[in-house]
């Protein structure tokens, strides 16, 4: 399963008509990734502070920021390699904030589990990222074409991991006082929630990997004299 780059088009021309007003109000391209960034981070310390539904609500809105940024670039004539590059280098600062916020909290709740699979998760999606980020630098899959490469990009992530911070946060977490001495038994829904969507993150993020690797040796395969 992947995304399409003729869906992505559907999706950030639908949200076009918000990017050029917020253009009107005086916001650039470049704006609007910082701003996007700036309420990740604020998502990120509430779920630091297992304020869990309010964090993943918040982490859901910087992420669809991240929509307004490239649509405005491009609706008026502003795309640029540096935009570009904000872009990127945000995007990822915005997501490692994110599961160092997971880690956090989920410390501060005697859920070491969460915190170990969060880390995992985190190392994964920044495989991704960098498997992308490598084999464009080296001329391989030119423009977006592989961020419609494989089952679990960053839209996927975010939908995945925000999801399951709002449910997470919508149920018991974790017993209070129980901490990490009683593992099964203690683990409530919410928890068990959470711990699932970073699971599937973590799995879905390392065979996305494995499929852009795959992806740039067929490629390189049919460059090859």
């Amino acid at each position: 399963m992947t995304i399409s780059n003729d869906s992505r088009a559907r999706v950030k021309k639908a949200f076009e008509p918000i990017a050029l007003g917020m253009g009107r109000l005086g916001l650039t391209p470049d704006a609007l990734t910082l701003i996007g960034f700036a309420i990740t981070v604020i998502g990120a310390v509430l779920v630091a502070g297992q304020l869990w539904l309010a964090g993943g609500i918040v982490i859901f809105l910087g992420g669809v920021f991240d929509m307004f940024d490239g649509t405005l670039a491009r609706a008026t004539g502003k795309v640029s390699n540096l935009g570009a590059f904000y872009d990127s280098v945000f995007d990822r600062a915005g997501e490692v904030v994110v599961y160092i916020g997971i880690v956090v909290g989920s410390s501060a709740a005697g859920f070491s589990e969460a915190a170990v699979v969060a880390t995992v998760a985190m190392g994964a999606a920044v495989m991704v990222s960098y498997a992308r980020a490598k084999s464009e630098g080296l001329g391989f899959t030119a423009g977006s074409g592989m961020a419609a490469v494989g089952i679990m990009p960053r839209e996927v992530r975010l939908v995945i991991l925000s999801l399951g911070l709002v449910l997470a946060g919508s149920r018991p977490y974790i017993k209070p006082g129980q901490g990490a001495a009683c593992i099964e038994s203690c683990i409530e829904p919410g928890g068990l929630i959470l711990l699932v969507a970073l699971a599937i993150i973590a799995i879905g993020a390392t065979i996305t990997t494995i499929q852009r690797i795959l992806h740039v040796r067929r490629q390189a395969r049919r460059q090859s004299p």
